[in-house]
């Protein structure tokens, strides 16, 4: 579904040149659970943003069912960003002025969706990430796991085929963070692929690939054998 092919990520130049990711080769098949993981700093966010196209490498080429993404246009670039892929980020990013159903109608505003569907979709998703009694609320009004809810439901508001979340558990306690992993694990039972950042070691028993990272490079790809995640 995705490869990253020689992917490399360089900031600055000379002495304040830093290489955030050193010649990286990994592949992403469609159904897959993914994990990112490696110690802070060693570029799981940069690999996660240039895989999701929020991000392009210095060197390298990352291809998408087979096509270099480097040729596609900006805009083409943003409808994969927009009807392909869906992100959630730890830090919520919720816009506070809107209530949680506006929130996750935003995506589909951006698509041009139809007002009656948007509002039908989005209260669905709410309803979904069990906060069908939060509909109305706005984000300063709901907890750290329930503002993350409402991310993964915004995440899915235009069908996405590919999840990709940045420490989704990283700003909650434990109980919510169980919560929010058991949405993406069936999220991913229903075909979705997650790619999934994290540090936390617990988490690897939702992932069917584990992609270790350590000073920019992959140092071991561990597959799991089919269902092993699930059960």
């Amino acid at each position: 579904m995705i490869k990253a092919k020689n992917v490399w990520k360089i900031y600055g130049r000379g002495e304040a040149k830093t290489i955030a990711l050193k010649n990286v080769n990994v592949e992403i098949k469609e159904g897959e659970f993914v994990m990112i993981m490696g110690p802070s700093g060693c570029g799981k966010s940069t690999l996660l943003n240039i895989l999701g196209l929020l991000d392009i490498p210095t060197k390298g080429e990352v291809y998408y069912k087979g096509r270099k993404t480097s040729s596609m246009s900006e805009n083409e670039r943003a409808v994969f960003r927009r009807k392909i892929s869906g992100f959630i980020f730890q830090q919520f990013h919720l816009i506070k002025t809107l209530t949680a159903l506006e929130n996750v109608e935003l995506p589909m505003m951006l698509d041009e969706k139809d007002k009656i569907y948007r509002k039908k979709r989005a209260k669905k998703l709410l309803e979904m990430v069990g906060l069908g009694d939060r509909l109305n609320h706005y984000p300063h009004q709901l907890s750290g796991g329930q503002q993350q809810r409402v991310a993964i439901a915004r995440a899915l508001a235009n069908n996405p085929k590919i999840i990709f979340a940045d420490e989704p558990t990283g700003n909650l306690d434990s109980k919510s963070g169980l919560i929010v992993m058991n949405i993406l694990k069936e999220l991913n039972e229903k075909g979705i692929t997650i790619v999934m950042v994290t540090h936390d070691q617990e988490l690897t028993k939702y992932a069917s690939k584990i992609i270790k990272l350590k000073d920019g490079e992959v140092v071991e790809v561990i597959e799991k054998a089919k269902n092993s995640s699930h059960t």
